[in-house]
């Protein structure tokens, strides 16, 4: 089985920064991309992804802020957060998808990002 471990999530002031990390742990063949959506009420978004070709994107909202970068040694994904704003309070979750013909999502348990103004 496939397990994601999230970790960096907390309280931060409005212009600060946080680091969030993701490290994939199992049976894992075949990622194509490993990446972060975020969920707060009426919110619910990718926040950034990186392919296993190290391509990106990002949401909008988060473009020349937020950072995606991983790690293909230890399947660990990073989302460097800065000028963080009230708007960016919300669970991060970050997801792996991996396969060939079939393609099959995991997710990390969620940590909490909370902004304060």
């Amino acid at each position: 089985q496939v397990q994601l471990v999230e970790s960096g999530g907390g309280l931060v002031q409005a212009g600060g920064s946080l680091r969030l990390s993701c490290a994939a742990s199992g049976s894992i063949f075949s990622i194509n991309a490993m990446g972060w959506y975020r969920q707060a009420p009426g919110k619910h978004e990718l926040v950034a992804r990186i392919s296993s070709g190290g391509s990106t994107n990002y949401a909008d909202s988060v473009k020349g802020r937020f950072t995606i970068s991983r790690d293909n040694a230890k399947n660990t994904v990073y989302l460097q957060m800065n000028s963080l704003t009230p708007e960016d309070t919300a669970v991060y979750y970050c997801y792996l998808r991996a396969g060939q013909v079939t393609e099959i999502d995991y997710w990390g348990q969620g940590t909490q990002v909370t902004v304060s103004s």
